[in-house]
């Protein structure tokens, strides 16, 4: 971001105030924090048409309000990871993420969270809430769905903030935690001050959702407005069409514009969550800090709004690196940089 974006935009954003979803408009990586910080150079294009385009196994499971669609590799007694993705993306980021985990014996389990791909709802009365508690305690029960006690978490985007949420409320779930763009845990509260202009503006598909006009918009756009997201968000990565056509069929499940929308007015206050989140809404709002060991990674190319990395470090208690990924990487890492985000789970897992 802009060194020219005041004091006030800097300390919003390092709070992770409006959540830092991906976002259409230029900003800048930072370098390492501390000796310990390192900064890996990956070509974004190398991996533009080429990799996997299926997972080793895809399965289906009853969690919490959820049927859950979602892709497993690896051992079934390996450590499991649990990778989260971004809107407006999918599973297919991890695509070439998995199998390096899975080789160096890990159980790698990646859902399609609420709202995309096979992921249904099991009850037609359940609310499409996209509130940030709502998707971690999706990640909580798919967890216990599969008896999974703890698991290395780790995400960007959306699945960032789920990974931030789980591992800051429920640390003897999660062993170590690895998240693009750091501590993106927000509130309500964070939200509701204004923020100077050119801060405003990058977040212009909030507003946008916002309205009716929007709603209508994103419902007849969709894939149109995730092309334009991935690419304003990623401006140095070449993916092909197979590449997106692949991923935005997941896009397509019917709860998909329910749940964004849902998503961009709760953190506005534009729309009620759930009463039975509030609690730990509540202690989400005070910024808890990470207390597992934790790796941080941010591309030099993320054309998203993000943080500063110094403004969150302080955010995570035990033992912490992060890292800046070089090469043109954008805001899409695992997809774009697959071996820096498999080297940052591999390296964690033995801090």
């Amino acid at each position: 971001m802009s060194a020219s974006i005041d004091q006030q935009r800097r300390k919003f954003l390092g709070a992770a105030a409006l959540g830092l979803a991906a976002a259409p408009f230029a900003g800048s990586a930072f370098a390492a924090l501390s000796s310990s910080a390192g900064a890996t150079g990956e070509p974004a294009k190398k991996h533009a048409a080429a990799g996997r385009t299926s997972f080793a196994r895809m399965k289906r499971i009853r969690a919490g309000v959820l049927d859950v669609a979602y892709a497993e590799d690896g051992p079934a007694d390996g450590t499991p990871v649990l990778l989260l993705h971004g809107w407006p993306y999918d599973i297919y980021s991890y695509v070439d993420v998995a199998p390096i985990l899975a080789a160096a014996g890990y159980r790698v389990i990646v859902p399609y969270l609420r709202g995309y791909g096979d992921t249904r709802f099991i009850s037609a009365d359940t609310p499409r809430n996209g509130q940030q508690a709502a998707l971690a305690a999706d990640g909580l029960a798919l967890l216990d769905a599969l008896n999974i006690r703890q698991a290395i978490v780790a995400g960007y985007d959306w699945g960032a903030r789920t990974a931030d949420i789980m591992a800051a409320l429920w640390p003897k779930r999660c062993n170590a935690l690895v998240s693009v763009s750091g501590y993106l845990i927000g509130s309500q509260a964070l939200n509701h001050d204004p923020l100077p202009p050119k801060a405003e503006q990058q977040w212009w598909y909030q507003f946008y959702f916002a309205t009716e006009r929007g709603a209508a918009g994103y419902a007849k756009y969709t894939h149109d407005f995730a092309r334009l997201i991935w690419e304003t968000a990623s401006p140095q990565w070449a993916f092909d069409d197979a590449t997106f056509a692949r991923s935005a069929a997941a896009l397509d499940n019917p709860d998909h514009v329910a749940i964004t929308l849902h998503n961009y007015r709760w953190r506005l206050g534009l729309a009620e969550g759930e009463a039975q989140y509030d609690a730990w809404e509540k202690k989400l709002a005070e910024l808890p800090p990470i207390t597992v060991p934790a790796i941080t990674l941010e591309g030099d190319a993320n054309g998203a709004p993000h943080p500063e990395p110094a403004a969150y470090a302080r955010r995570f208690a035990a033992r912490y690196e992060h890292r800046t990924i070089k090469g043109g990487i954008g805001h899409n890492l695992p997809q774009e940089a697959p071996q820096a985000f498999a080297q940052a789970v591999l390296d964690v897992a033995r801090f």
